[in-house]
């Protein structure tokens, strides 16, 4: 009722200024119309809560108070601030208990939700950046729940990393899709190309499903480096007995930090006949899988230890599962893309910022 009583008079006020030159000449008409003219009541929601103005309403429906601005500068920050709370990772519930203690008025968490759409125009900016030649590219996979009709799904989210001419690294892009594997990692993969990516002489990643046609399909002849490290949990599924097990991960690392890639081999021969008769398919599996990981000693001994594995992207992946599991089921593939892509954007810029990652002499 306060709030009312004297908002009123500025809008009344500032519909008059408003009026052009030549509507002001009809001074006779303007009166008359200012006198009949009716006071609309709006309702603001606001940090002192909710508060009413007496709006008023004109013929053509153009007019709304510069005062109010449709929305009030200081509310659309306080929308913008509960859209980075989401990417924080701070769960929807908790959100609306603090806007009911800020605003004075409960937020629904759907609500809370849809202010972190917001952010969308900048990510999809970010995502969809030209880019530039990497030397290496790094490629990883992981999974997380959304709800689709109804029913919850597996999302891949899929991830690239490059690391730059500059010896730079970055992240080149990020995807989500529920879906068949192979064409999402084509599509991945073409879009990277479509974008400027080129230059790549080496690719990183684990055997992921549906990875190895479309790797081969738009990447041509650019040699693979499987995983090492997952590798060594690969390799323990096809360990007959438990004892076993530690000594076999001891003979794979012994493989992968050998001097050259001629010791490596040797010892693996060496293995695979170690094994032959008392593990027979681990022996099958060890001859076959190993070589793959094996690509790195083509590269300067600086450059191997970093680019064994995908493990430069660990942390990226350790902030995801962290801000992830507040959330739990993400309502659909966009706002599950929309924190990834937050996450994955203010990861990159720390590191185009940062130290050099590799020393790159050509």
């Amino acid at each position: 009722m306060v709030c009312s009583r004297y908002a009123s008079p500025l809008p009344t006020r500032e519909v008059d200024s408003s009026r052009d030159t030549q509507r002001l000449l009809r001074r006779t008409e303007e009166v008359a119309a200012r006198e009949d003219r009716q006071l609309v009541p709006r309702t603001m929601t606001t940090r002192m809560g909710k508060v009413t103005f007496a709006v008023p309403q004109v013929r053509d429906s153009s007019f709304y108070p510069q005062a109010l601005e449709k929305g009030l500068r200081s509310e659309r920050a306080l929308i913008l601030a509960l859209a980075e709370m989401y990417v924080e990772g701070v769960s929807t519930r908790k959100v609306a208990v603090i806007t009911a203690q800020l605003c004075g008025v409960e937020l629904i968490s759907t609500r809370v939700s849809r202010a972190a759409a917001q952010l969308d125009a900048a990510l999809e900016q970010w995502r969809t950046r030209p880019l530039d030649a990497c030397r290496y590219l790094l490629l990883d996979a992981r999974y997380e729940k959304v709800r689709i009709d109804g029913q919850v799904h597996d999302a891949a989210i899929l991830i690239a990393m490059g690391v730059r001419d500059d010896g730079k690294r970055a992240i080149l892009g990020v995807s989500v899709a529920v879906g068949e594997h192979e064409a999402h990692w084509r599509q991945f993969l073409h879009s990277l190309v479509q974008r400027g990516l080129s230059g790549v002489q080496l690719i990183v990643s684990d055997a992921h499903d549906g990875l190895q046609a479309p790797r081969r399909a738009v990447s041509g002849g650019v040699p693979w480096q499987r995983c090492q490290f997952h590798l060594q949990q690969n390799a323990q599924a096809y360990v007959p007995w438990q004892e076993l097990k530690a000594e076999v991960a001891v003979d794979i690392r012994a493989i992968f930090i050998a001097p050259n890639r001629v010791d490596a081999d040797s010892l693996l021969a060496r293995t695979v006949q170690k094994f032959a008769k008392t593990a027979s398919k681990l022996a099958a599996w060890l001859e076959t899988a190993i070589p793959e990981g094996l690509t790195v000693f083509s590269l300067p001994a600086a450059h191997r230890t970093r680019l064994r594995t995908v493990n430069a992207l660990e942390r990226l992946n350790q902030e995801i599962r962290r801000r992830t599991r507040v959330v739990g089921v993400f309502p659909n593939e966009a706002s599950c893309l929309r924190l990834v892509t937050a996450l994955a954007m203010e990861t990159s810029n720390e590191w185009e910022a940062g130290k050099v990652y590799l020393t790159l002499n050509d």
